[in-house]
């Protein structure tokens, strides 16, 4: 089953243009959340922090971000906690750090939206040698990593500095083996960039983000489809702001085509490695043989 494809027009952003008084109060209840994660701040005083009351700003921030505010809560605490646990600290102190109240809230955090307890994210690549290496592809600056099973995380211009790209890689496998090889991983990954051959891959991520994620590989070659054709392929049609989130988490683009996606107005939109590159792949898609006869 393939998502039905929707016209694209490059969209020229203004940046100059004002936010509307609502994306600046939500974007302040956002910022909010990240700095005071550590407080667990409750809906109350996430809505006294807007001027809102409670039901007001549940039922806008829900439409406006796409998922609750006490699940946003969650997804900002569970990142940080992550981070706590890769770098060693105990159940009991990184319960502590978060702002939580007993390590089962922990527990509970990590089963309820990854699937993990504390001890297997901890574990999360016991026993794995993971190859990483950094190159320059037709994309430009280019590091990806490759666990023995599949392409684990691939990335582009800044986030593929070594120092950058090697502390995310530990962060996201605390417990994996990390070995340098950029020769290998250039000749394994490069030409899969440029369009020649395909590579396995080996991703992991919420149900949520892998149901958008198979979405993705979905879109045919040279076609595209939009934030909420992918949310209601996936039987979700409210969730598009989600969707938008778990496309921008994609730990390997390219390899699944988020650069495929457009916004539901027609226009291009953004791209996490910039717009010029979107429009690389897009054009390099579009210009096949197979795809001009198609159209």
């Amino acid at each position: 089953m393939h998502l039905s494809s929707v016209p694209v027009k490059l969209e020229t952003m203004n940046t100059n243009r004002p936010l509307s008084p609502l994306s600046v109060q939500m974007q302040n209840a956002i910022a909010y959340i990240v700095e005071h994660y550590n407080e667990q701040p409750s809906l109350q005083e996430l809505a006294e922090h807007v001027g809102f009351s409670d039901t007001h700003f549940q039922r806008v921030f829900t439409e406006w971000v796409g998922v609750s505010p006490k699940r946003f809560l969650q997804v900002v605490t569970r990142s940080h906690a992550r981070q706590l646990l890769a770098q060693g600290g105990s159940t009991l102190e990184v319960t502590y750090e978060t702002g939580l109240s007993s390590p089962s809230r922990l527990q509970d955090l990590f089963v309820s939206i990854d699937g993990l307890t504390p001890a297997q994210v901890r574990k999360l690549g016991d026993g794995l040698r993971i190859s990483w290496g950094c190159f320059e592809s037709l994309l430009g600056s280019s590091a990806a990593a490759w666990t023995g099973q599949g392409i684990c995380r691939l990335v582009f211009g800044s986030a593929a500095q070594s120092e950058l790209f090697a502390q995310q890689l530990q962060a996201d496998w605390p417990a994996a083996q990390l070995i340098r090889d950029d020769a290998a991983i250039a000749q394994r990954i490069a030409p899969v960039v440029a369009g020649q051959g395909t590579v396995p891959l080996h991703v992991r991520g919420t149900n949520f983000q892998v149901q958008v994620w198979q979405a993705l590989l979905n879109i045919p070659e040279g076609r595209v489809s939009s934030y909420g054709g992918i949310a209601k392929w996936i039987g979700r049609p409210k969730a598009c702001r989600a969707v938008g989130s778990a496309v921008g988490d994609n730990p390997v683009s390219v390899l699944i085509p988020c650069h495929r996606v457009i916004r539901d107005s027609g226009a291009l939109g953004g791209y996490a490695w910039g717009l010029e590159r979107k429009i690389a792949l897009l054009g390099r898609e579009w210009s096949k043989p197979s795809q001009r006869q198609a159209a």
